[in-house]
C-alpha cells in the first residue's frame, strides 16, 4: 500500500484562506460540460433551482450580487419536486429541459424525506443528468476562527452509484438487504476526472479512499480501477488510504491532506466531505459542484432550515461560493474573482456584517448588501 505520509517534508504551509488557492480548487474545468452560447442580449442562460425552505432567500442573494457585479447571466427559474414516472422518482420535464438546454444550473437546498417517501431529489438530479463527480473544496476562511487552521482540502466523490443506488428490499419481516453497486465504468470515469482535476489545480498526487480490506470486491474494484488508470498520468502520484484512517488523520491534523485530491465512492464521499466542511466552520461555508458530461449543477449542500425560512436569517455564503465555482466553470473568471474578493473581504474585515450563524449580527439582506458594497 502506498500511504499518505503525514510527516512528509514537502508539505507546504498554506496561508489561511488564500484566494488564489481557493480559485484553483473551485475550478471545474478538468472535464467541462459547458459550451454555452450567449443570447441576443449578450448573456448566458442559467437554470436557477431555488429549492425549499431558505432556498428562495439565498437564491435571491446570489441574484442580487450577480446583478450588482454585472455578470452576463440571465436566470431561468424552475421548480423541482418529485414526480412518479414509470414507477421511479423523476423531476418535472420543464426543469429537466431547462438544464439540458442551458448546460449549467445553480441549486439551493431541496427537502429530502427521512425513512419514507420519494427518492432524494438531489440523487434524482444526479441520475437524470449523469452528474458523476461531486467536487467539494474546503478552505479555511480568513477571520473566521475554527479549531483548525490552514485547511485546504478538496474531495471528489463518485456521485451515481454505491450504497446510494437505492437497491434494497425486505428479505423477511425485520431483515432488510441493501446492495452496494460499484461498476468499473463509473469508477473509471470519476477517477480519471480526479487525475485531470489534480493536474489542473497543481496538485501532484491523488489519494483513493476505500475500505477494500472489508469490501474486497466492491471497493477492491474501485481501487484496482484507479491503479489501472494511474500510468496514464505519470506526473500524478497515486496514494491509497483506508477510510477510517483517513477520518482519524484528518481530524487529528488536516494539513497533510492539503497537497492531495481525495477521490472515493459515493457514501464515503458524502461523509468525509461533510467532515471536512466541519473543519472550516460547517456546510454554510462550503461550495459544491456536480459535474457531468452534458450538464453541471452547482449547489449549496446544507439543509433547507425550514425553522428560519422567511425570517431573513439565512446565510447565503455556501450558495454564493458555489456560484463562483459555476462562473469559473463557465470561464467567467473575472466576474468570479470580483465576487469572491467581496465575499472574503466581508467575512474577514466586517464580522458584524455576517449572519448570526457565523457570529455576526446581520440579517440575510444586510449581509448581502455588505458584499455588494465591496464589489469593485
Amino acid at each position: 500500500m502506498i500511504s499518505l505520509l503525514r510527516s512528509q517534508a514537502s508539505l507546504r504551509a498554506i496561508p489561511r484562506c488564500s484566494q488564489a488557492s481557493f480559485r484553483r480548487m473551485n475550478s471545474s474545468q478538468a472535464k467541462g460540460a459547458f459550451e454555452g452560447i450567449k443570447n441576443a442580449n449578450g448573456n448566458y442562460l442559467v437554470t436557477m433551482i431555488a429549492g425549499d425552505g431558505i432556498g428562495p432567500e439565498i437564491a435571491k442573494s446570489v441574484e442580487q450580487v450577480f446583478a450588482a457585479a454585472k455578470v452576463p447571466i440571465e436566470w431561468e427559474p424552475v421548480k423541482v419536486y418529485p414526480l412518479l414516472k414509470n414507477g421511479t422518482t423523476a423531476i418535472p420535464e420543464d426543469a429537466a429541459e431547462s438544464v439540458r438546454k442551458n448546460k449549467v444550473a445553480l441549486k439551493g437546498p431541496l427537502a429530502t424525506p427521512v425513512g419514507k417517501g420519494h427518492v432524494s431529489m438531489n440523487l434524482t438530479l444526479r441520475r437524470t443528468f449523469g452528474l458523476f463527480a461531486n467536487v467539494r473544496p474546503c478552505v479555511s476562511i480568513n477571520g473566521y476562527k475554527t479549531p483548525y487552521d490552514n485547511v485546504h482540502t478538496v474531495l471528489i466523490r463518485e456521485n451515481t452509484e454505491g450504497e446510494y443506488s437505492g437497491i434494497e428490499h425486505e428479505v423477511v419481516p425485520g431483515v432488510v438487504q441493501s446492495i452496494k453497486l460499484i461498476t468499473r465504468a463509473a469508477s473509471e470515469r470519476v477517477v480519471r476526472y480526479a487525475f485531470q482535476y489534480a493536474r489542473q489545480i497543481g496538485k501532484d498526487n491523488i489519494t483513493v479512499v476505500h475500505k477494500a480490506t472489508i469490501m474486497k470486491m466492491a471497493d477492491g474494484l474501485f481501487l484496482d480501477t484507479a491503479k489501472q488508470i494511474a500510468p496514464e498520468f505519470p506526473d500524478i502520484k497515486l496514494n491509497e488510504q483506508i477510510l477510517d484512517d483517513t477520518c482519524l488523520n484528518i481530524v487529528t491534523d488536516p494539513v497533510p491532506y492539503n497537497d492531495t485530491v481525495m477521490v472515493m465512492p459515493n457514501l464515503y464521499g458524502d461523509i468525509v466531505s461533510d467532515l471536512c466542511a466541519g473543519l472550516i466552520g460547517g456546510l454554510g461555508l462550503t461550495p459544491s459542484g456536480n459535474i457531468g458530461k452534458d450538464a453541471s449543477i452547482f449547489e449549496a449542500v446544507h439543509g433547507t432550515a425550514p425553522d428560519i425560512a422567511g425570517k431573513s436569517l439565512a446565510n447565503p455564503t455556501a450558495l454564493l461560493l458555489s456560484s463562483i465555482m459555476m462562473l469559473r466553470h463557465m470561464n467567467l473568471n473575472e466576474h468570479a474573482a470580483k465576487i469572491e474578493t467581496a465575499i472574503f473581504d466581508t467575512l474577514a474585515n466586517s464580522p458584524e456584517s455576517r449572519t448570526k450563524d457565523l457570529g455576526g449580527k446581520s440579517s440575510n439582506v444586510e449581509y448581502t448588501e455588505a458584499i455588494i458594497s465591496r464589489l469593485k
